[in-house]
């Protein structure tokens, strides 16, 4: 990453174990039910491929049809339960860790800004995502 880069980062705790987090994170029948950052978007498909060197994508769009894109990049590290780095097609690099806490997982993503919209904006964006995984995740047990 370049020196001036802002790095951005959102957290959430999630009353499920680490193992049953990563599941939810990382299988796309999973991924299409909480990948969205309000109501109003959905993703109707994802692909994973999970391990160093694979790829990934999820389809992200309006659900009144507007808009939508492909959010996908390949992965650098993959250890199961514990920590993903993945660089997207822009080559920025985000990297997630599943930190356990008593039952619980805390998820940590960071990422690198883009420069097209504000820090904040992003960090908004994700955080609403991340917080669509905790109440999906919640809302299975």
């Amino acid at each position: 990453m370049q020196e001036n880069t802002i790095l951005i980062t959102v957290q959430a705790e999630i009353s499920v174990t680490p193992e049953e987090a990563w599941k939810r994170w990382t299988e796309p029948e999973h991924i299409v039910k909480w990948n969205n950052a309000s109501d109003d978007w959905h993703t109707p498909w994802a692909k994973n491929d999970l391990r160093a060197g694979g790829t990934f994508v999820s389809r992200m769009e309006a659900r009144d049809g507007s808009a939508g894109f492909d959010f996908g990049g390949t992965y650098d590290e993959v250890i199961t339960n514990k920590f993903i780095v993945y660089h997207i097609a822009d080559g920025r690099k985000v990297s997630v860790t599943f930190t356990p806490k008593a039952g619980n997982t805390i998820i940590t993503e960071t990422f690198a800004a883009e420069t097209t919209n504000s820090p904040e904006l992003q960090q908004q964006g994700w955080q609403s995502i991340l917080n669509n995984f905790k109440r999906y995740c919640e809302q299975q047990k």
